[in-house]
C-alpha cells in the first residue's frame, strides 16, 4: 500500500524486453534504499513494481504484460521521469489516501489553466471509471494523491500547488500529456458490496441513496 504522497523522483535508465515483457531499471539519486530489499514494493508512477534488483542509486523491476495493457509503460522511452514513493509503513503518517498501486487506467491532459500560484489540470478519463471520481474524492495520478474540485461528463479539474508541482513530475505536464489513472479503493468495494447481493441493494435503499449523494454512485 502506498499514500501517493511522492517521496523522490528518478528516471529510467533501462528498458528490456525479455520473454515477452519488460525489465526495467530506476535510477534516482534522492530515494533512500538503505532500508528497501529484494521483493519490495516501490510505487514508479503510481504503478506498484517490486524490487528483483537492489542498487545503491535505485532498483530493477519485471513489469508484466498485463500492468503494460493498463499504463503507460509500453510508452515509456530511457530517460523518461518517474515518481517514486515506497511502500507505507504501519507507523507512517497517512498523508495522502490509501494507493494500491494498481492502476486502473490512463488518462490524458486536456486543459491547463493558472490559477494564482497554483494551476489547474482538466483530465479525460475512460467513461467507465467515472463514476469511481466524486467531487471532492481522491485519485493518484502517476502516483501522486490527489483530490478532484470538479467534474463535468468525463472530465474532472486537479488543481495543483507550487510544492506539488516542484516535487513531483506536474511541472511537465502539458495538454495532450497522458498518465496512470488510480481510482479511490473505497468506491470500487462499494459497487461491488452494493452489486454482488440483490437482497443487501434492496435493504440498503437509505446507504445507496447517501452514497449516490456524495457521489460515489452515479
Amino acid at each position: 500500500m502506498f499514500t501517493g504522497i511522492i517521496e523522490a523522483t528518478g528516471h529510467l535508465s533501462e528498458l528490456k524486453l525479455q520473454q515477452g515483457d519488460l525489465s526495467v531499471r530506476v535510477k534516482s539519486s534522492n530515494l533512500d534504499m538503505a532500508d528497501v530489499h529484494l521483493g519490495d514494493s516501490i510505487a514508479t508512477n503510481g504503478v506498484c513494481l517490486t524490487v528483483v534488483e537492489k542498487f545503491s542509486d535505485g532498483f530493477r523491476a519485471d513489469v508484466s504484460n498485463e500492468t503494460l495493457s493498463l499504463t503507460r509503460f509500453g510508452d515509456y522511452k530511457i530517460g523518461q521521469t518517474v515518481n517514486l514513493e515506497k511502500a507505507l509503513q504501519p507507523i507512517s503518517r497517512l498523508g495522502g489516501h490509501l494507493v494500491s498501486g494498481h492502476i486502473d487506467g490512463v488518462a490524458q491532459i486536456v486543459a491547463v489553466t493558472p490559477n494564482a500560484r497554483a494551476t489547474e489540470y482538466w483530465l479525460k478519463a475512460p467513461s467507465h471509471l467515472m463514476k469511481y471520481i466524486p467531487y471532492k474524492g481522491s485519485v493518484a495520478i502517476d502516483g501522486i494523491s490527489l483530490t478532484v474540485n470538479a467534474i463535468e461528463d468525463d472530465r474532472f479539474k486537479l488543481t495543483i500547488v507550487p510544492h506539488t508541482a516542484q516535487e513531483t513530475t506536474i511541472a511537465d505536464f502539458k495538454v495532450g500529456t497522458k498518465v496512470n489513472l488510480e481510482v479511490d479503493q473505497i468506491a470500487r468495494y462499494l459497487e461491488r458490496l452494493l452489486g454482488k447481493d440483490d437482497t443487501v441493494k434492496s435493504e440498503s435503499t437509505l446507504t445507496t441513496s447517501l452514497l449516490a449523494q456524495a457521489g460515489f454512485i452515479r
